[in-house]
């Protein structure tokens, strides 16, 4: 045909050639003006966790070895996923302290690599003094639920994606008066946390309009949680803790320091549900959560680390995944960036 001809004609090909070799003279002539590429964005997330204690009352409940570092590690490679294309790498350094150590030290060591952005597994007192510590730092809470961190005590280089024991006590409370439970025994534990949480408690009842008929403490007298005596002596105490109570309609637990709590359900003095520390728990996860990718990222957690996330995993990884998100898009490791960012 006409057009077969055309394009085969030696002034067709002629045209091609020389086409060809403009074009490379041209990107040859961009490559030439271009800027070298720069250096990747490294961002350090450091990692500072107080290891909790594995006097649970059943090994059932005995928390992980990397409990809440896992979260960071699975959040890290969802930020190396994205990072890979922006140029950015994260990396994880890590420091344990003990129950009585002081941050500053390894603080100050993990600040001196160059880490401005750390992930935090503390109590309060210590959360805090990280925070006064590293002023120029950001620091998010991923582990306590004092209410003071948020209020009273709150500092400016501080996030929170822990919930606060006054969060959990909320979401509970709105549920039982959505099932019309409105009569409360509260059984509250000697121990400080404890109180705290008991009080949380008492606030929501009286936020959302529910009757605490009547106030108990468990005191903690002591001895071996698994061992023969200890679980026995524990579980014969339930009933009788439970008897002669009011009228109500669920038994509220506040035992955060897993004194008493597991040992209620079915064995209370009166048919009744359980709620609050044992039986209905209000968490921020639990391996049942399905909805907006649940199910995903479980399966993913789950192949990584061949055992299912906890709501302390969880709170670290949508922290860390706060950090490859600001940096994302902000193109900055800078703390203020990030911070005024998100």
């Amino acid at each position: 045909s006409a057009q077969r001809l055309i394009s085969a004609s030696p002034l067709r090909a002629a045209i091609r050639r020389w086409t060809r070799k403009l074009a490379w003279a041209a990107l040859a002539a961009q490559c030439l003006a271009a800027p070298a590429f720069a250096d990747p964005l490294e961002v350090k997330i450091g990692v500072l966790r107080q290891v909790h204690s594995r006097e649970t009352i059943s090994i059932l409940d005995i928390p992980a070895p990397d409990d809440f570092v896992a979260g960071v590690k699975m959040a890290l490679e969802d930020n190396n996923t994205t990072g890979r294309f922006l140029d950015q790498s994260f990396s994880l350094v890590e420091a344990k302290l003990g129950a009585n150590e002081d941050p500053a030290a390894k603080l100050d060591a993990m600040t001196a690599q160059g880490i401005k952005l750390f992930v935090v597994d503390l109590p309060a007192d210590k959360l805090l003094a990280v925070a006064d510590h590293a002023k120029d730092a950001l620091v998010f809470n991923a582990g306590a639920t004092d209410e003071r961190v948020r209020e009273a005590d709150c500092r400016a280089n501080l996030f929170h994606t822990a919930p606060s024991r006054a969060m959990l006590a909320d979401g509970l409370a709105e549920y039982l008066m959505w099932k019309q439970w409105r009569r409360w025994f509260l059984v509250v534990g000697s121990h400080p946390a404890d109180k705290l949480l008991g009080d949380a408690y008492a606030r929501a009842a009286k936020k959302f309009g529910a009757k605490i008929v009547e106030t108990r403490t468990f005191e903690d007298t002591g001895g071996g949680r698994r061992s023969d005596t200890g679980v026995v002596q524990v579980q014969r105490q339930m009933p009788v803790a439970t008897q002669k109570a009011p009228d109500y309609d669920v038994l509220i637990a506040a035992d955060e320091s897993e004194v008493f709590a597991g040992y209620l359900p079915y064995r209370t003095w009166d048919a009744r549900l359980v709620a609050g520390s044992a039986g209905l728990v209000p968490t921020s996860w639990d391996p049942s959560h399905e909805a907006w990718g649940g199910i995903q990222l479980q399966n993913r957690f789950y192949q990584a680390f061949k055992r299912r996330m906890t709501a302390r995993d969880n709170q670290a990884w949508v922290a860390a995944r706060m950090i490859g998100e600001a940096v994302a898009h902000t193109k900055s490791a800078d703390p203020k960036t990030l911070r005024d960012y998100m």
